[in-house]
């Protein structure tokens, strides 16, 4: 293919299946009590568990946009070697990054002429965006134009269902999704909220279930009423540093809909640190995000 497909650490995408799709990666910014962190460098392995463990140690993180420095270098790098390039961004509704990576990808668009440039908010978070990255490089790589596969992002970034649900209040009330008081009874109640990503790519709480066990049976009763059939493969879950919960929901899924194709990797912590360790999150293709 002539062009380039450009994403960022919001899709959660793995160090091994990156190299094998050629993907161009903007890593997001980590603060760990201000030293910086990023969660992929090209050609490295991270331990991602790590972040875990220093947010169960109370380590205050925060997180910001890539460097748009080096992300600049990258998209003058692809468009010197005569090759169009497209941005698949992670939701506006929940970070700067596309809005900042737009406005860059306009002022080139006047640099070079000659080039296609094309820029795609996925409405998407974690998994949600990296699944829908991975069908768009499949489809590019079946031979589909820059210009077409921009549109069939836009057609179906609605029909990426992303279900989460968190183990611990308190991260959702320090990142402004519940109130103090929310979190601190939820927590009293053992309440697990169950949350999506709707259309517009906000993070949004659909139901309140008291366990940790339903809660995670909650996410694939959502699967089983929304995802279509025949089931497209495959399948992504994240969790927060919670294998054995990931497992479960993976056999779960299974239970339903048969021996399908599973793949199953850390929330990316630029998400992990607003959502807290114990999230596991569920990523299909439905009929609609409900």
């Amino acid at each position: 293919m002539n062009y380039e497909i450009v994403t960022d650490t919001g899709g959660n995408l793995t160090e091994s299946y990156i190299e094998s799709a050629g993907l161009h990666i903007l890593p997001l910014t980590i603060m760990v009590e201000g030293e910086e962190f990023h969660s992929y460098s090209k050609g490295e392995v991270v331990d991602l568990q790590q972040f875990y463990t220093m947010m169960r140690d109370g380590k205050m993180i925060t997180t910001s946009l890539p460097n748009l420095k080096d992300a600049d270098q990258l998209f003058r790098e692809i468009l010197n070697n005569g090759k169009d390039l497209i941005y698949l961004g992670f939701s506006h509704s929940l970070s700067g990054t596309y809005d900042a990576i737009e406005m860059m990808l306009k002022e080139l668009a006047t640099e070079f002429p000659d080039r296609k440039i094309r820029c795609v908010d996925t409405r998407g978070a974690s998994a949600g965006q990296g699944l829908l990255v991975y069908h768009a490089v499949a489809k590019a790589k079946e031979g589909m134009s820059v210009d077409d596969l921009a549109q069939w992002v836009l057609d179906n970034r609605h029909k990426l269902a992303h279900w989460f649900t968190v183990d611990d209040l308190m991260f959702l009330f320090r990142g402004g999704r519940v109130s103090k008081t929310s979190a601190w009874a939820g927590t009293m109640l053992n309440i697990k909220p169950v949350l999506h990503v709707d259309d517009d790519g906000r993070l949004i709480p659909k139901e309140k279930i008291r366990g940790r066990k339903k809660s995670l049976n909650a996410l694939v009763d959502h699967m089983r009423k929304g995802a279509v059939r025949p089931l497209v493969e495959p399948i992504f879950i994240n969790h927060g540093d919670c294998l054995e919960d990931a497992e479960y929901v993976a056999s779960l899924v299974r239970e339903e809909f048969g021996d399908v194709q599973i793949e199953i990797n850390y929330i990316d912590p630029v998400i992990g640190a607003h959502s807290g360790p114990g999230t596991l999150a569920l990523f299909y293709l439905a009929e609609n995000r409900d």
